[in-house]
């Protein structure tokens, strides 16, 4: 196996730097999805002098700091925005990586999720350790050492994501009863007509119909997406890694992250979207 093999020979070990390289275009295309979408519901003017996010931010920051963030907010989302479609294109990457990375880390000051914004920070370091990006829209293929090091980083990442999320679901007793997820969707039932932003969430009509009303049976369903969920957490790093595997642990992969988004597809796309576009780096 590719990755054993790296690892024992001191990441001397020659890899494809096109499956960096395909994960830099798809790095690009997902951050310019998040960034352009930071623009709407009222991302542009968050920070407006006399909002409440100001005030916070305020509050948070102090006085100086605060009104720092606030004057280069705008011209952050600009660039960072500008600098993801230009990675995405193969135009001066590293420089790119470099106007993204700060970018996408400025949310931490005012986001109170920044789960997705630090995995978007650690793969974006993987893509800054490759030493083959390539320069455009095109894939180079072959082998060479200039990529296994940012490839195996890549892999662990990964690895520990999904196993570190299976470990907290393990240790949850509501969570594997299916009790959590059911409660969920049955208040999601209840209330979606009263949410203002209705679009972020998108759980089928089929679902909410019948494993919405939080019954027994609606609890047995959702233990038993529970234990599956946790078992691919668990089983897709391995599967991905073996190459006679890889494809079924794609589409299991493709189908767990589908119905992730559902739940939450402005606040999933991120995650969602690099975690699937890691896939690349498992190949051999």
């Amino acid at each position: 196996m590719w990755f054993f093999d790296a690892l024992a020979s001191g990441f001397q070990h020659p890899t494809d730097p096109g499956h960096l390289q395909w994960f830099r275009i798809i790095f690009g295309a997902v951050l310019t999805a998040r960034f352009s979408l930071a623009f709407g519901q009222g991302g542009w003017d968050r920070l407006n002098p006399g909002s409440l996010s100001a005030y916070l931010a305020e509050q948070r920051l102090g006085p100086a700091r605060a009104r720092l963030l606030i004057t280069f907010y705008r011209p952050a989302l600009i660039a960072r925005t500008a600098a993801a479609l230009a990675l995405a294109l193969g135009l001066a990457p590293r420089l790119a990586l470099l106007v993204i990375l700060p970018g996408a880390a400025m949310e931490l000051l005012y986001l109170k999720s920044p789960n997705a914004i630090r995995y978007t920070l650690l793969t974006g370091t993987c893509l800054l350790f490759a030493r083959n990006l390539g320069h455009s829209p095109i894939v180079e293929h072959g082998l060479s050492t200039a990529n296994t090091w940012a490839q195996c980083l890549l892999v662990l990442i990964t690895t520990d994501i999904y196993w570190n999320s299976a470990w907290q679901k393990l240790r949850s007793a509501q969570f594997r009863s299916g009790l959590y997820l059911a409660q969920w969707v049955h208040t999601y039932t209840q209330v979606r007509d009263q949410l203002p932003y209705r679009r972020q969430f998108a759980v089928p009509g089929l679902v909410r119909r019948h494993a919405g009303n939080l019954t027994a049976r609606d609890v047995r369903r959702w233990r038993a997406v529970a234990a599956t969920v946790i078992t691919a957490e668990i089983t897709l790093p391995p599967a991905l890694l073996i190459e006679q595997t890889m494809p079924y642990a794609v589409v299991a992969g493709i189908a767990m992250h589908a119905a992730f988004t559902c739940l939450k597809p402005r606040q999933l796309i991120t995650f969602s979207g690099l975690t699937l576009g890691t896939y690349v780096a498992f190949a051999a």
